[in-house]
């Protein structure tokens, strides 16, 4: 029997981040992981492949309807489907082999299996029982599904299944207008595939600004995705190469069914922590079927801790790795502390669409008096040269102190560019903090500068 300071379960980003760092704190550490390569959902079936396919597409989009402006003439590039999935595949393996690699280089185990808890302090992978002084629970999501919706990954598919299907579909129906069915629905969208959204609420990226949620679906459509809103999807009915939905209007309770040759559903994730046996354990849970943590990120149960997707807050690979860290620090005697109001959400369609910290919907509801400053990318000098000049950066700063309460933006490298503010947030400055702070030109990092100043006495290119 082996015997370890600490076992991880799971190899996504929370795991694998609290694995190689309680190896850096001087743990004897193992990391069971059930697939044959590392890095979890994100790596192998999420984040990392649907980027490598929406930089392809992406990069097809601009030749098709850019390049010719720019003077580069030429027949638009035809789509090699397969080896648009052979270069998809290749940047999952180098990320992979890359967690590899620093396992063994922390000197951390990886113990090939899937686990189960018999006890606290031992952890079962087959017939293999390991001692731990702490275990820490990071096994992540699975995509959720609705009543009358039979997925088979072919015809009906979850957001695994959609990233390897056999070929382009004509008609792709996309239940749920959240992130990944954005950003998939973009993906295909570009490929050549009439997508329709079918959204059961009245906004897209529930829980978003309302005023990018308007603009996004406002660009969205103008890139060719439909949209149904307020629409309750009743079932999918699928044969070996087609599809039916159905779905009611809330409006009228009106019937309809969309025809598709895929579907692709979209609603969201929930909790994945089969064959652990929390309930045998003890372990307490929330009324939403998470694992219940205190502020150690230590559940009911001593010695037994949980981070990411199974616990609450943002399912984001981000908020996983930042809990990783800290949790390891707490096993290691240490503090551990993550900023929860400080977390960026990013979608990775085109243009980007970034948020951090408080909308003007909280903020009214809190009944808070902040200020906005908002700046259009139309604009900026940069933006407007490489056909980006949609969208807008928006700050949300407290009326009396000045100081940052979120910002909102849409736009080129948004996603990149919200991590200013999340920085200036981070040590509480003020937007005029911001708007003081030198930035080069000819940059998109300017229009985040122009919406602080426009918190205060106003932009200067607007």
């Amino acid at each position: 029997m082996s015997s370890y300071d600490v076992i991880i379960i799971g190899s996504g980003p929370g795991g694998y981040v609290s694995a190689i760092r309680c190896a850096q704190l001087g743990l004897k550490t193992a990391c069971v992981e059930g697939r044959d390569t590392l890095g979890g959902t994100c790596l192998n079936v999420g984040c990392i492949p649907s980027k490598a396919l929406l930089h392809a597409t992406h990069m097809l989009h601009e030749a098709e309807h850019n390049f010719g402006d720019m003077g580069l003439k030429g027949k638009s590039p035809s789509v090699d489907w397969n080896q648009m999935q052979a270069y998809k595949q290749n940047t999952i393996d180098t990320n992979t082999k890359g967690i590899e690699f620093l396992f063994k280089k922390n000197k951390i185990d990886w113990i090939k299996g899937w686990a189960t808890i018999p006890e606290a302090g031992k952890v079962k992978v087959g017939d293999d029982v390991h001692e731990a002084k702490n275990i820490i629970i990071a096994t992540g999501s699975e995509p959720a599904s609705l009543p009358g919706v039979e997925v088979d990954e072919k015809i009906v598919v979850t957001s695994t299944g959609v990233l390897s299907l056999n070929k382009v579909p004509k008609k792709m129906v996309v239940i749920g207008a959240g992130v990944i069915g954005l950003e998939i629905g973009s993906v295909y969208a570009r490929l050549g595939s009439e997508v329709t959204v079918v959204e059961y609420l009245d906004a897209i990226t529930p829980g978003m600004d309302g005023e990018v949620q308007k603009n996004f679906m406002r660009i969205l459509k103008k890139q060719g995705i439909n949209f149904i809103m307020g629409a309750a999807v009743q079932g999918t009915e699928a044969s070996k190469s087609k599809a039916k939905v159905t779905y009611k209007l809330r409006k009228d309770e009106s019937e309809h069914t969309l025809d598709a040759d895929v579907v692709l559903v979209s609603t969201g994730r929930k909790p994945f922590y089969d064959g652990l046996d929390l309930a045998g354990l003890g372990v307490e849970m929330t009324r939403r079927g998470q694992i219940a943590v205190n502020d150690h990120w230590e559940t009911s149960v001593k010695g037994i801790y949980a981070i990411g997707d199974v616990i609450e807050g943002p399912m984001l690979a981000h908020k996983a790795e930042d809990e990783g860290m800290a949790v390891a620090s707490v096993v290691a005697g240490k503090h551990g502390h993550v900023n929860y109001g400080v977390i960026p959400g990013v979608i990775y369609t085109h243009p980007e669409v970034a948020n951090v910290g408080m909308t003007e919907e909280q903020l009214k509801e809190e009944g808070r008096a902040y200020k906005v400053g908002k700046f259009s990318f139309m604009g900026n000098a940069r933006a407007k040269a490489v056909f980006a000049g949609e969208g807008f950066v928006k700050i949300i700063a407290d009326k009396e102190t000045d100081r940052i309460l979120g910002a909102h933006i849409i736009g080129p490298a948004a996603g990149d560019l919200i991590h200013e503010v999340c920085v200036a947030m981070e040590f509480g400055a003020s937007a005029e903090d911001l708007a003081m702070t030198c930035h080069a030109h000819p940059t998109y990092s300017e229009a985040v500068r122009e919406a602080a100043l426009a918190c205060g006495d106003g932009a200067i290119h607007m």
